[in-house]
């Protein structure tokens, strides 16, 4: 990769729709609030840590994340955690980012919904503030865990829905089908919140047709393995349904064995609104930028491909569609520039 390609990459306004903010706890922040808040953790430094993430599959890595998210304990650790990921995000040229939050990994560890939501709503209005960068929430429910107890988490976000923009479903993916949250997901659809699934990342292509089907998702969280199914292809092209794809997550979770490997661009060709993102950031090599230059380099993606996922993000986002609108010409412009 040249460097002013990592320029143009750096530089081009995008949008991140695939991020969980648990998974951007870098190693040296969480010895930090582990320290501020007298928590042990099973890792002498930081190079201990950063010796960890070596996974194998998705259960490995969400062993040591669960880990990891321990040191969370006030408002003031999930403000400091989300800002220090809009720090990086904005220089990675992110405009606006749709994130991800587990309530249910800190509210069976006894932290108040409440601490959560308002230290990371805090952090967001100052991302705002201090880099004009635009952000929404997404409540996700462990699909490891019961209907009934998504249901339960649903209940407790009540009073801030007008600050939550979709429902999402994450972690463990395999025996967890979409279908065991159809009802969570219809309750939250009848609140009036987007909806948004992990589904053929592990999962097979059923998984996506079920979330599609049973859940009526706005996007799909990954996708990669609808590309088995040419007919779910087709139906995905067909009706403009964005795949929020992470590529350095895939490669570190063995989704698959190289990126030189990977189908984003076939998804392009096929038509898919594809995306770039990066999902667990610390535990997987890369922001978003990190992950634009590594796809670029892996399968050759030119500078109009690059332009094509950006557009993509934003068209993909749940913003307003004036708010779109400004986005999409801003790419424009730095297409025509660079």
């Amino acid at each position: 990769m040249t460097t002013d390609l990592d320029q143009f990459i750096t530089g081009l306004p995008k949008a991140e729709l695939h991020l969980h903010i648990e998974g951007s706890l870098e190693p040296e922040l969480m010895f930090a609030l582990a320290a501020r808040n007298g928590i042990e953790i099973p890792y002498a430094s930081v190079e201990d840590v950063r010796a960890a993430y070596a996974f194998s599959n998705l259960q490995d890595f969400l062993d040591i994340y669960y880990a990891g998210a321990s040191v969370l304990i006030t408002q003031a650790d999930f403000h400091d955690l989300a800002m220090a990921y809009f720090d990086r995000a904005a220089a990675d040229g992110v405009r606006h980012a749709e994130i991800m939050f587990d309530p249910q990994t800190h509210t069976d560890r006894g932290i108040a919904f409440a601490t959560v939501i308002e230290g990371l709503l805090s952090a967001m209005a100052e991302a705002e503030a201090k880099h004009g960068l635009t952000s929404a929430l997404i409540l996700s429910f462990l699909r490891h865990l019961s209907e009934e107890a998504a249901f339960e988490v649903l209940a407790m976000a009540e009073p801030y829905l007008d600050r939550i923009a979709a429902v999402g479903l994450d972690s463990s993916e395999v025996g967890h089908p979409p279908a065991k949250f159809a009802r969570v997901f219809a309750a939250a659809a009848a609140k009036g919140l987007k909806r948004v699934a992990h589904a053929g990342e592990e999962g097979p292509p059923e998984y996506v047709v079920e979330a599609l089907d049973l859940l009526h998702v706005d996007r799909i969280d990954h996708g990669n393995r609808a590309m088995e199914d040419a007919g779910l292809v087709r139906r995905l092209a067909g009706a403009g349904m964005t795949l929020t794809v992470c590529p350095l997550s895939n490669l570190k979770l063995c989704v698959v064995g190289d990126l030189a490997d990977h189908p984003l661009d076939r998804m392009l060709a096929e038509g898919l609104r594809a995306t770039v993102n990066s999902d667990d950031p610390a535990y997987f090599g890369g922001y978003v930028a990190d992950n634009y230059r590594a796809i670029a380099k892996a399968r050759g993606l030119s500078r109009d491909d690059l332009a094509t996922l950006a557009r993509n993000s934003f068209t993909g986002s749940f913003l307003p569609a004036a708010a779109i609108d400004r986005h999409l010409l801003a790419v424009d412009a730095w297409l025509s520039d660079g």
